[in-house]
């Protein structure tokens, strides 16, 4: 038995460092660890690193600091799976942070993020990997990345995970992407409805609303709404809204219906199973105001075809909306607002409106809250349009102030519907003249100006309407509302340009308005339209014709002849012909020009201004002489001092009849010695009034135009002397003597 040989232990390799255990309490040298080239370090450093980002934001945004980010992207797509778990499970939570999304999003981490994605990947990973793009899904550049990279196919596939954690977050990473740009398409190709339906009948309420609003995005969808149908996904809805104890999901449920509920044939569907009763008697019953604005959204929604609204009608659908109006939730009567505006359209339902809801909307007018007014009177808007019946329940409900006030709203849309219902109002004239005493005129001065086209052209269409009475002339004229409706005339929207020429026509009624916007630049504007083929209309050459009717003077000139139609009156000058684009000058800018010898300016006033009188202390008579300021401001006065009135000859020559007929050779003769004593008087009233006009001059920088005491007379004597004759030949024939 040979000797049993003791067997020596090898000592170990000179080159190997001896197992060394490290216990780190500071999160930089754990960050560091992540550089290491060993497994074993890297796996455990992981998962130190999951524990500090758990504690909170602020260990979150210290990892980031240190550098961590980095590190772990590359880990993400490590050969070892622990590794590579515990990567991605840091990153996960880490992504809530807005910095680290940031730094995530310039790494491009979303294709590395969808390859753990796979089947065969640990549960683990897919949790952490769609809790990661759902957090970064938020941002629309990483939406279209997660889209472009295929990243959508495998997280519908994920739905169907037996984990929840990696159904909630894939749910919610797909109702994300369905939000900002159109992938409706790819959705529906994938197959998504099935899952979607499924996920309803989950244990968890918050998978199951995220499915409900998913659902609600892409069943807006006319396809996708089919498919739905096809896979008896109204029978599901419906279910939930009649089971109590999914009440947290009634309004989501009702959100997706409204959009299934655009659709005819869904409509009849629902209407056919007593779907359609059992929906609108929820939302009667009901006391929570999501169900109640989303069941009256559904209801907008579905009335915007004219066969829903048809089948709506038939259930009754008014009195539901007109008791929602009545819940004190502004959210809820802006949404029962909205589908009256909308269920107004169908004669049936207009008319049941006008009975009870109108009084409704109008004592909306008076809310604070300027959504609700927007709403309220858009749909006061559609119920008067074609309605004397409603328009006059306007009127009962008391609605000419809370109107006329809403045109000074903050939204524009409220402004405009305001004035299309007091337009719609004025169509009936005893209803014109009561709003037109509330100021209207006024208030429609400021909508005038605004930058809206469409609060333009409404506000200008009711002064068009409003504007034929003299005294809501007067009150627009006087606000200052002539001058945004010139600027109207050069809009480059057809609607605002036509009525606009249509308030102008309007307002050009009488000569004050007229000459104003004649001052305004309204003449050349429309002249200049109407050289125009495209811009042109019918009112903008009535509106130019109504300018130059009631301004002669200017259409004389620029004519050159006046219609039988047109009566020349007080203030009517004749300057001559003026050239196209030459400005018409007024009779005060004319009297400040020099003197030339240029043809006379003929002008017509028979009455003066201001009567002056004034005493002749020479005269022992006390004879007053009357005198007109306007004398001195460019009236002739060699003409004014030598006029001598008929009828002042009549009053010195009692009992002698004054005829402009032959007279006997001795009336001639007293009557030239008579002139003689005349014309010394009148040298002697002739200082009295030069004196009067110095003073006139002194005292007042008002221009006033001239009288005509010549003309005056002439008319005189003409009226004295054709009045008594009793014929109209013996008139005809003592006028032309």
């Amino acid at each position: 038995m040979s000797k049993k040989v003791k067997k020596e232990v090898e000592p170990p390799p000179k080159d190997v460092l001896d197992p060394l255990l490290i216990e780190s309490k500071t999160a930089a040298t754990v960050v560091l660890m992540l550089s290491s080239p060993e497994e074993e370090v890297l796996a455990k450093a992981c998962e130190a690193l999951y524990k500090f980002a758990s504690k909170g934001d602020e260990n979150k945004v210290t990892l980031h600091g240190l550098g961590a980010v980095e590190h772990l992207y590359k880990l993400i797509s490590h050969e070892n799976p622990t590794i590579r778990r515990n990567a991605v499970m840091i990153l996960g939570i880490m992504a809530s942070n807005y910095n680290v999304k940031k730094l995530l999003r310039e790494l491009d981490v979303t294709s590395s993020l969808i390859s753990q994605l796979a089947p065969e990947e640990d549960i683990v990973i897919h949790e952490f990997a769609t809790l990661c793009l759902s957090h970064m899904a938020v941002e629309y550049t990483t939406k279209v990345q997660i889209f472009e990279k295929g990243g959508l196919e495998p997280l519908i596939r994920l739905l169907g995970s037996p984990d929840p954690d990696v159904q909630k977050n894939s749910l919610e990473c797909i109702y994300l992407l369905m939000q900002d740009f159109q992938s409706c398409a790819a959705v529906r190709a994938l197959n998504v409805i099935p899952p979607l339906l499924e996920m309803l009948k989950s244990e968890y309420p918050v998978i199951q609303l995220l499915a409900l609003k998913t659902l609600e995005l892409i069943s807006k969808d006319g396809e996708t709404r089919k498919i739905l149908g096809e896979n008896k996904g109204l029978d599901c809805l419906l279910r939930i809204l009649e089971t109590n104890e999914f009440s947290d999901l009634h309004a989501e449920a009702l959100a997706v219906l409204g959009n299934c509920l655009e659709d005819v044939h869904t409509l009849r569907l629902i209407q056919q199973t007593g779907g359609l009763t059992k929906l609108l008697s929820f939302v009667g019953d009901s006391t929570v105001p999501d169900i109640q604005r989303n069941a009256a959204k559904a209801i907008a929604k579905a009335a915007s075809d004219p066969g829903n609204r048809k089948i709506l009608s038939e259930e009754e659908v008014e009195k539901c909306l007109i008791k929602l109006l009545e819940i004190d939730n502004d959210g809820v009567k802006v949404a029962a607002s909205q589908a009256i505006s909308a269920m107004s359209e169908d004669v049936g339902s207009k008319r049941a409106f006008g009975v009870q809801g109108i009084s409704q909307l109008v004592q909306l007018l008076s809310r604070d809250s300027e959504e609700v007014k927007e709403a309220a009177v858009t749909a006061l808007a559609n119920l008067t349009t074609a309605s004397p019946n409603n328009a006059s329940s306007v009127v009962e409900a008391g609605g000419f102030e809370p109107l006329v006030s809403t045109l000074s709203a903050q939204r524009d849309g409220a402004i405009a519907n305001a004035a299309t219902v007091l337009t719609n109002l004025a169509e009936h004239v005893p209803f014109r003249a009561r709003i037109g005493s509330q100021g209207v005129m006024s208030a429609l001065a400021e909508p005038l100006r605004s930058t809206n086209s469409q609060v333009q052209s409404k506000a200008a269409l009711a002064v068009a309407v409003f504007g034929g009475d003299a005294d809501a002339r007067t009150e627009f004229r006087n606000a200052g509302g002539l001058g945004p409706l010139v600027e109207l005339l050069c809009s480059k929207n057809k609607e605002v340009r036509r009525n606009a020429c249509w308030a102008v026509m309007v307002c050009a009624s009488d000569e004050q308005t007229a000459v104003e916007l004649c001052r305004l630049g309204a003449l050349e504007i429309l002249e200049e339209i109407n050289l125009s083929t495209a811009r042109k209309n019918n009112f903008s050459e009535a509106a130019l014709e109504k300018l130059l009717d009631n301004n002669l003077s200017q259409k004389y000139s620029q004519i050159g002849y006046l219609s039988s139609s047109n009566i020349i009156t007080d203030g009517f000058y004749d300057c001559g012909r003026i050239k196209p684009g030459v400005k018409f000058l007024s009779l005060e800018e004319l009297s400040m020009q020099e003197l030339t010898d240029r043809r006379a300016i003929i002008f017509i006033n028979t009455k003066p201004q201001e009567d002056l009188t004034v005493q002749d202390s020479q005269d022992s008579s006390s004879e007053l002489t009357v005198l007109s300021p306007s004398i001195s401001r460019g009236g002739n006065r060699e003409r004014a001092s030598s006029v001598v009135s008929p009828m002042e000859e009549k009053q010195e020559l009692p009992g002698q009849q004054y005829s402009l007929t032959k007279t006997s050779t001795k009336e001639k003769g007293l009557r030239k010695g008579k002139e003689k004593k005349e014309e010394e008087k009148m040298k002697e009233d002739t200082q009295v009034i030069l004196q009067v006009q110095d003073e006139i001059k002194v005292e007042s920088s008002q221009w006033l135009p001239p009288p005509d005491f010549i003309l005056l007379d002439y008319i005189n004597a003409a009226f004295t002397t054709i009045l008594p004759l009793t014929t109209t030949r013996e008139q005809v024939v003592a006028l032309a003597q």
